[in-house]
């Protein structure tokens, strides 16, 4: 089981940045004189008390005065006052405070004479509860008399503490409040004037029954001025999975992360039990969480318990109907039990005569306490009144569920089948396939009689093929597509063998490394249905061959099955693959360089796969439109054209399919290109649902650029470290992680790692248009190792870096020179080809202006952010050449970019060149001053020395220290920086501008 921290135990405090803002606005507040209470709001496990804690910790710093006391539940004590008494325990020198205010003995027994205790004391020397929750019956007035002056007490000491400086008193848990604490509470809110007491009290929101005692003192302080309420909600979707990952500390893959974050639902002590138990559960949920989630269903009386068992079989949610039906209950019987349920937060009422639980995973908890002939039964009961409904939305998938739990298997076999065709209808591919797969398992289970009509074995596998690669798994589609195979070649029959091959070859095409044996399978298809007359079938065949021989390289042979392919399926009246064929021939006329010839074919492919129903060939015909428009510069057609198909691909179910992907991966790289930072992001969201490792990868490759280029490292670096992985499964991945873990390690000041990684990924995709980017960036990296190893004066590793410089700029140039997808190189492989060029005038020096000028003007086409990249350099080779005002401009431009984009890393590069050519970057702005340096001269001297790679023992040989006082600098060092080794303190301390200051004579 993986050991992970507790809450608290020092994790950074996430998404609750706004809360903690106006706890800390009360604090300042208070310690101004103007005392103030604070009451938090939060379900159980929200996280209450590690935001208290973040507040105690700001105010400790602020110099206040920390005094915390906690409830407990009454079943555990009876002591009244319990958390006053604790809180005041913190008072420094209690016992002479206590002297000044001999009321307060009460609150510690230790201190109160064992033979004189104080009125209105229990002799314990605690003071009887009394008022508001206290024990029934009359008061008696020594006892009201002995209370005041306890209050009076009370709130005479804080006053005193408060003039001496400010105070935090943080009462947690009130909702166990004893009544006596509750009147105290009333009455310090109360006199809450011009003090400098900050009153911070916690409570559970989902405890709070309509009877419960603490409501009406709520209801009476809310309305105090000096009185605010704070909801902690639970944390939102992309908040939970923040939290999750800062807990899992990296040590879980990201679908286990959004896992734990999706069943928490917000909850930060669900999502901490979760992921602390998460291998020994897998799926299941740890004991202590069940413990703790069972705890609120046993203060139920008998009859709402047994409703809340009732509902817990029917899922989450329940109508009232059903439930009452199932119950078995009166529905006076049934109302009491679940207004009690609802009063308990257990239920919640929904709109629709509907009841919720208020949590999914309190209602796995109750489930799972069923006894296992009780869950049948119930499942039993739900089943006969859903085979009683008429048809409607979620019949058939619940009545699927209910029967196979209770053993029905003929009926969850028929349902299993309904819910798919349902599913499908409603464009959710996902739950089609986990309907399907359920009816394949039980398909041999039932007897052949009791089977549903209109449907066999083979349609449920080539069905299952199709949703699997329809929501996002090749993977499964292909395995599914071989069963389909094998069941196909015991019926004998040629064109149903061929149609199941043909599935199949279209499936395998969808992943790399599968080419030959696709290839392969679609011969085997033709020879089968050559012969044939023109039919539909034969028709697709062709149209899949074509796209087959298309990807193997082979446009000769793919054009004449293309062709073939058209008038196959104009003889046969079948515009599907008809559409197909044509996209394959727009591909390969654009190939040839008829780009705009391509386009109208595109057009007209995707109106006829729109007339024929044909949504995959509709999206394949999108996706290279998008491509044609993009490869030509035109990034605000392509923007248009990218968006409608990924609009299309959502609003049929299919964002997950090959083309569905293709298309949300184009939207993320136009977005990125033309500066839509947050709509690349935003389109780079995994989808909601377990999908292909391949195809999660692929679109968090493709949003990873954006992370890089914001300064997102930690992030960005654990992406390339969890990819790497994915890089044979796909080119593309290995592609786009090559040229973003290259740049993320030269923004990080590991030029080194970044050529590693650049003949990496070269390895995977030699050949491909990709070794334009990859050999420029590899140039870059080498340039910047050049640069590092002649400042440490090594001679040897700057020739070396530099002929590594060479030879990527030779893989680019070379690249370039071969046969690009249109015939000649677009708008982005120019640039990135003049970038190349570039980079390589950097690897002996700063940089050649002209060749950095012709890069600007290259990648002023409308990719932003690489235009602003190359400004800063050719304002680097301009600096040199002492062309001073004409660098300035250049800083200015990318700088203006840089902010505009949120693009952090490039931002402060531009900065620190401004600063050190003394340059403002704004007209309102004045001189940039030095970096403020967090060294002393003897840190600074030591960091530079690490930054050249150096061991403890060279630098101190070279600083003439000791090897342990090179230690003890180094670890002051990391301090300084937040860092957790050598590594990162010189990747941060190169960020910040701090190793490019002149390092003293030791």
């Amino acid at each position: 089981m993986l050991d992970m921290p507790r809450l608290g135990s020092g994790i950074p405090l996430v998404a609750r940045g706004r809360e903690l803002d106006r706890l800390r606005a009360a604090f300042e507040q208070a310690a101004a004189g103007s005392a103030a209470a604070v009451l938090i709001a939060g379900d159980a496990g929200v996280g209450k008390t590690r935001i208290t804690e973040e507040l105690t910790g700001l105010a400790r710093d602020a110099g206040a005065l920390v005094l915390t006391g906690r409830c407990l539940d009454a079943t555990e004590t009876g002591l009244a006052y319990l958390p006053f008494a604790e809180a005041l325990s913190q008072v420094p020198d209690r016992d002479r405070a206590v002297a000044g205010h001999p009321r307060l003995a009460s609150l510690f027994p230790e201190l109160a004479l064992p033979d004189s205790p104080l009125p209105g004391t229990l002799v314990t020397g605690l003071p009887l509860p009394t008022g508001a929750g206290g024990p029934r019956g009359a008061a008696r007035p020594e006892q009201d008399v002995g209370q005041l002056q306890l209050f009076d007490a009370v709130h005479g000491l804080l006053g005193e503490l408060t003039g001496q400086r400010p105070v935090l008193l943080v009462l947690e848990d009130l909702h166990w409040a004893d009544g006596s604490t509750r009147r105290l509470l009333s009455f310090l809110c109360a006199r809450l004037r011009g003090q400098r007491l900050l009153l911070i009290g916690t409570y559970r929101g989902d405890d709070l029954h309509r009877r419960h005692p603490l409501r009406p003192l709520l209801a009476e302080l809310v309305r105090l001025a000096a009185v605010q309420r704070m909801e902690l909600a639970p944390f939102g979707e992309a908040e939970a999975r923040e939290f999750v990952v800062a807990l899992a500390e990296d040590r879980l893959p990201d679908e286990a992360v959004r896992a734990v974050a999706t069943r928490s639902e917000g909850n930060a002590f669900f999502a901490e039990e979760l992921l602390a138990a998460y291998d020994a559960h897998r799926g299941g949920l740890p004991a202590t969480l069940v413990d703790v989630l069972l705890t609120r269903t046993e203060r139920l009386g008998p009859g709402a318990a047994q409703v809340v068992r009732v509902a817990s079989v029917a899922g989450r949610r329940v109508p009232h109907p059903r439930l009452r039906a199932v119950a078995g209950l009166s529905d006076a019987e049934l109302e009491e039990a679940l207004r009690e349920a609802v009063q308990h937060h257990i239920l919640v009422p929904a709109a629709g005569e509907v009841y919720a639980f208020r949590h999914a995973l309190l209602r796995e908890a109750v489930y799972g306490d069923l006894l296992p002939g009780e869950r049948v039964r119930l499942h039993a009961g739900y089943a006969r009144l859903l085979a009683a409904e008429p048809d409607g939305r979620g019949v058939a998938a619940a009545l699927a569920h209910h029967s196979r739990e209770s053993h029905a298997l003929p009926a969850a076999l028929a349902a299993s089948v309904t819910a798919a065709e349902e599913a499908n209808r409603l464009g959710a591919p996902a739950e089609a396939l986990e309907h399907v797969e359920r009816a394949l398992d039980l398909w041999h289970v039932v007897p052949a009689a009791d089977r549903p009509a209109g449907t066999d074995e083979l349609t449920l596998l080539r069905r299952a093929s199709w949703f699997a690669g329809t929501s996002g798994d090749p993977e499964r589609s292909v395995a599914f597509a071989r069963s389909a195979v094998r069941r196909a070649e015991e019926a004998a029959d040629p064109e149903v063998t061929a149609e199941a091959l043909r599935r199949l070859a279209k499936a395998l095409s969808a992943l790399d490394g599968k080419e030959d044996e696709a290839t392969g399978v679609i011969r085997r298809a033709w020879e089968l249905i050559k012969d044939c007359p023109p039919s539909y079938v034969k028709a697709w065949v062709l149209a899949v061959y074509a796209v087959i021989e298309r990807c193997a390289d082979r446009s000769d042979t793919a054009r004449e099955w293309a062709e073939l392919a058209v008038r196959t399926a104009r003889a046969a009246d079948a515009p599907g693959p008809e559409a197909d064929a044509l996209t394959t021939l727009a591909a390969l006329d654009e190939t040839a360089g008829l780009v705009e010839q391509s386009r109208t074919l595109l057009v007209e492919a995707m109106h006829r796969a729109m007339a024929a129903g044909a949504l995959t060939t509709e999206l394949r015909a999108r996706h290279y439109l998008g491509i044609n428009r993009y490869e030509q510069g035109l990034l605000d057609e392509a923007v248009r054209v990218v968006d409608e198909g990924v609009e299309r691909a959502a609003g049929t179910g299919l964002t997950w399919s090959g083309y569905g992907l293709e298309l949300r991966v184009m939207q993320v790289v136009t977005r990125y290109v033309t500066g839509d930072w947050d709509g690349a992001q935003a389109a780079a969201e995994p989808p909601g649902h377990r999908v292909s490792s391949t195809v999660s990868a692929r679109l968090a490759a493709a949003g990873a650029q954006v992370l890089v280029a914001r300064g997102a490292h930690a992030e960005a670096a654990r992406l390339v470290t969890e990819l790497r992985p994915e890089w044979p499964r796909d080119l593309m991945i290995a592609f786009t992680m090559g040229w973003v873990g290259a740049e993320l390690a030269c923004w990080q000041g590991r030029p080194e790692q970044g050529i590693a990684t650049v003949d990496a990924a070269l390895g995977h995709a030699g050949g491909l248009m990709a070794g334009i980017r990859l050999g420029a960036v590899g140039v870059a990296a080498a340039a910047d190792a050049a640069a590092r190893a002649t400042a440490r004066r090594d001679p040897d590793a700057a020739a070396a870096a530099r002929t590594r410089g060479e030879e990527f700029a030779g893989i680019a140039r070379r690249t370039a020179t071969g046969l690009p997808r249109t015939g000649k190189l677009g708008p982005e492989g120019r640039a990135w080809l003049a970038r190349a060029e570039a980079e390589a005038s950097r690897l002996s020096g700063p940089g050649d202006p002209a060749l950095w000028q012709a890069a600007v003007e290259a990648f002023d086409y409308g990719a932003g952010y690489e235009l602003a990249v190359c400004r800063w350099r050719l304002a680097g080779a301009l600096l040199a050449a002492q062309r001073r005002d004409e660098a300035a401009a250049e800083l200015r431009a990318a700088h203006e970019t840089a902010v505009r984009l949120g693009a952090r890393p490039l931002r402060d590069a531009v900065r620190r060149l401004a600063r050190r050519a003394r340059v403002t970057l704004t007209t309102d702005e004045s001189p940039a001053r030095e970096v403020v340096d967090p060294f002393t001269p003897r840190e600074r001297a030591v960091i530079a020395q690490v930054a050249l790679g150096l061991t403890n023992r060279a630098i101190g040989a070279e600083l003439f220290i000791s090897e342990k006082t090179v230690s003890v600098h180094l670890s002051r060092i990391m301090a300084k920086l937040g860092a957790g080794n050598r590594a990162e303190a010189v990747a941060i301390a190169h960020e910040r501008g701090l190793l490019e200051q002149p390092v003293p004579a030791p």
